[in-house]
């Protein structure tokens, strides 16, 4: 009588069922890879851009606005301020010199230079970054946070941000002409077009 034939208890894979886990294996594969590419692309995302400076463009712009002032004085909006429109713990009748005003000036666009670069998704030309930093520095950094300028410029619409520079023209309440030049020589160099003129 013949033995009954024995059989091993993993019986050798089909080639239909090599085949499918070829393709399971291949579809791992290719979601390993899709994560890892995306965790690349958002680390690249959440890198902080360059820090950018204001160029002499910017720099001209600012001091012609602001004019340089050796005696505080009040400006339109009744604050006491030296040298090229610097504000911060200026009192009534502090002086300066003309060096201290270029190197109070220097300071003070670090600082607004920093409220920009921190401010803006956007990525911006040179010309766009004086404007803003000239913006800003008259303005201050409140200002540009709850703007719809800045709303707008983060949103990729650029196009409309030499309008809502425009837009901020008044003082106390009022249009003044300065600010209404400052503004259109803003949004000139915005645009990078000629703004000495204005």
């Amino acid at each position: 009588m013949k033995r009954p034939r024995a059989y091993s208890e993993r019986s050798s894979p089909s080639p239909k069922n090599l085949v499918t886990w070829k393709m399971i294996i291949y579809a791992q594969l290719i979601r390993l890879y899709n994560v890892i590419k995306n965790c690349i692309t958002q680390q690249r995302h959440q890198e902080k851009p360059k820090i950018m400076k204001t160029s002499g463009e910017g720099i001209a712009l600012i001091k012609k606005f602001e004019g340089c002032e050796l005696n505080a004085y009040q400006c339109s909006a009744d604050v006491w301020t030296i040298g090229y429109g610097h504000t911060r713990g200026v009192s009534e009748g502090d002086t300066c010199t003309k060096d201290d005003a270029e190197k109070i000036l220097i300071d003070d666009l670090v600082e607004f230079e920093g409220y920009v670069n921190d401010l803006v998704d956007t990525e911006l030309t040179q010309n766009q970054f004086d404007a803003l930093v000239a913006w800003t520095f008259n303005l201050g950094p409140t200002n540009l946070k709850s703007s719809t300028l800045l709303t707008r410029l983060n949103s990729g619409d650029l196009d409309d941000v030499p309008h809502q520079i425009k837009r901020w023209n008044k003082a106390g309440g009022k249009v003044l002409d300065g600010l209404v030049r400052r503004r259109e020589a803003e949004a000139l160099l915005w645009l990078e077009e000629e703004w000495s003129h204005v």
